[in-house]
């Protein structure tokens, strides 16, 4: 299961209200999907790193947070590249790291408690239709705090297979990565179902 990334904290990030962090999260996200300007992407990134400045992390969580995603971040150039301009490529992995970033210091910021009870409410009108808002709440959480996983676990594969004296390549990477993926997936899915 995944293991709770919350950091204690006073600072002002860490005292927003997370119904706000996840509005600024699904609004940055958008945007930056949106743009196409590699600059505008850039600063994305660099208001990203700023936020964990202001939020009293330095450089270790950060690295913390970069490390597992950065062969995932490395595989995307190269496809890109491959398949697309240098620009687009780069353009790309600014967004995947700026939106890898931006949901990690969410998750880094706020208790998951808190992100369940907030998504909770603002999704409580969706009850009338007869949803079960309280599921739907506790999968949205659980794949805001998936993404951090997912680059844990590609790095994980690759220094096990470094230490086995393979050379990690994309394809022996991508099947070990999904099997792991699917099997947390059934976790999030138990739990899910134990706390209906």
């Amino acid at each position: 299961m995944i293991v709770g990334l919350y950091r204690a904290g006073d600072s002002r990030l860490h005292r927003a209200g997370p119904g706000r962090k996840l509005l600024a999260l699904i609004l940055g996200g958008t945007l930056l999907l949106a743009i196409s300007s590699l600059w505008l992407a850039a600063l994305g990134v660099l208001m990203v790193l700023a936020l964990y400045g202001l939020a009293g992390f330095g450089p270790r969580i950060l690295w913390a947070q970069l490390r597992p995603i950065a062969f995932v971040l490395a595989i995307l150039f190269l496809a890109q590249l491959w398949l697309a301009t240098p620009a687009e490529a780069v353009l790309v992995v600014l967004r995947f790291a700026a939106l890898v970033l931006a949901a990690g210091l969410v998750t880094l910021t706020t208790r998951t408690s808190d992100l369940v009870a907030a998504i909770e409410r603002g999704l409580s009108p969706l009850s009338r239709l007869g949803l079960d808002v309280a599921k739907i709440s506790l999968a949205i959480s659980l794949a805001i705090r998936f993404i951090p996983a997912i680059g844990q676990i590609a790095g994980e594969v690759r220094e096990a297979q470094l230490a086995r004296g393979r050379r990690p390549s994309p394809l022996t990477l991508v099947v070990p990565v999904i099997v792991r993926l699917l099997k947390m997936a059934d976790e999030i899915t138990d739990a899910i179902d134990a706390r209906s």
